[in-house]
């Protein structure tokens, strides 16, 4: 099977509500997608959101690097010598890893088909359905208790509320939200890096010392503050999860090495892909460190290469794969199947990807031998 065609699109799908966090408003998902075409037929999906306030990555940014770099590092090359394919792809540019995670997953789909197995399997995976949390935009106490409420009617169990803005009311937020769903809803929050270190101690142990029961804290201080984050989580009273934080395997051994976090968060686009989110969780296996798998806002394909990863690993204990429920429809054929907070992965070779509707995709560049 070799790769004879890079074909690169947009698609964009509306969200349900706005998404708000503690460093952007969001309305609607606008995806880079890759298509790698083989001599055999096959295809390869891959998609890359433009995150430039979490990753630095804008949708320009990600197709250069495709289509300046990327694209003719894997052009003509066989799927079989997968490990150098995978090689190429993370040596083609520096940094970019939205952009190499976008065709490292549309690798591991053709490899998967090419063998004709779905790539959980590939990876050892043992368990066909995740439960996801769900995301809570920060917004006024009683909008996000309202919010918090609607999501517990739809059937979900655990949820994930965005804090940061205005930390003098992020207790109060805390407050009104668990005095809506009561104590048998799990609460974690995210601070996506809004404060300092003695802050963040001082609202999470008020949030615990006032019974809020939060289950843990993702990201409370800036990425770069290493030294901050390890402050925290020697001194909370809450479990610690570094997001920002882990952009690489690198990161993610310095953070277990100076246990400056409790808990480390995976996400495909700041780790470039599958291939270096599988050394993430081998070196947080090596640690004892339990795993969330995360994703930016984004739809179904690099979801759905997530959703392969966390049911293939059990130090992957918490699941943040929410992006597709949060849109508005879903434009991709085949895949995971997600069912509010239960996700299905499916039993097709690769990825399972089968196609995206032709309405949707705006085709931008392409290159073929």
């Amino acid at each position: 099977m070799k790769i004879t065609k890079v074909k690169l699109g947009r698609i964009s799908v509306p969200l349900r509500t706005p998404f708000k966090t503690a460093l952007r408003t969001v309305n609607r998902v606008e995806d880079v997608i890759v298509e790698l075409h083989t001599d055999t037929g096959a295809v390869g999906y891959g998609e890359a959101p433009p995150t430039g306030a979490v990753t630095g990555h804008t949708t320009g940014a990600i197709l250069g690097a495709i289509q300046d770099h990327i694209a003719g590092a894997i052009l003509g090359r066989e799927v079989d010598a997968f490990e150098p394919l995978l090689q190429a792809v993370q040596g083609a540019v520096v940094g970019n890893s939205s952009a190499k995670a976008a065709v490292d997953m549309a690798l591991w789909d053709l490899y998967g088909q090419l063998y004709r197995i779905p790539v959980y399997k590939l990876l050892g995976g043992g368990r066909r359905q995740l439960v996801t949390d769900i995301t809570i935009s920060v917004n006024d106490p009683q909008t996000m208790a309202d919010d918090a409420v609607k999501a517990v009617e739809r059937g979900y169990d655990c949820l994930k509320m965005k804090v940061g803005v205005d930390p003098a009311l992020d207790t109060q937020r805390l407050r009104a939200v668990r005095q809506a769903v009561g104590p048998d809803t799990v609460i974690r929050i995210d601070a996506n890096q809004a404060w300092t270190p003695k802050q963040a101690v001082a609202i999470l142990n008020q949030m615990q010392e006032q019974g809020l029961m939060i289950e843990l804290v993702e990201q409370p201080v800036k990425a770069h503050d290493l030294e901050g984050l390890r402050y925290v989580t020697q001194h909370s009273y809450v479990p610690v999860l570094a997001d920002e934080a882990v952009f690489s395997p690198e990161d993610a051994m310095t953070i277990l090495q100076t246990r400056a976090a409790d808990l480390l968060n995976i996400k495909l686009m700041k780790c470039g892909g599958l291939y270096n989110a599988l050394k993430i969780a081998s070196a947080a296996e090596v640690y004892g460190v339990e795993c969330m798998i995360g994703c930016m806002l984004e739809a179904k394909i690099s979801v759905n290469a997530a959703v392969h990863l966390a049911c293939a690993k059990s130090i992957i204990t918490k699941i943040d794969l929410d992006g597709p429920v949060l849109c508005s429809e879903d434009p991709i054929f085949g895949g995971a199947v997600f069912d509010e907070r239960r996700i299905t992965v499916s039993d097709g070779p690769g990825l399972g990807i089968l196609g995206i509707q032709e309405d949707r995709l705006t085709p931008i560049w392409e290159l073929s031998l």
